[in-house]
């Protein structure tokens, strides 16, 4: 397991918040996302066999908000 922070752009509610979450919980791999509006970091677990930082910024792209590794 890896932990990453991911720093998240575009986000300006607690329904933002939701959606990231469940985009990053979504991805196969994934044991944790947590997500903060007022840091606009997301604090993602997960399995460095099933998936990858680049995987999970591109799903967080893929709905509309900008990410990158922190």
């Amino acid at each position: 397991m890896q932990e990453t922070t991911l720093k998240i752009g575009g986000m300006t509610c607690g329904g933002c918040v939701a959606n990231v979450e469940k985009i990053l919980r979504g991805i196969d791999g994934v044991e944790r996302a947590d997500v903060s509006l007022d840091e606009g970091l997301a604090r993602v677990r997960f399995d460095t066999q099933r998936t990858s930082v680049a995987e999970l910024v591109d799903a967080v792209e893929d709905a509309g908000f900008d990410a990158e590794a922190a």
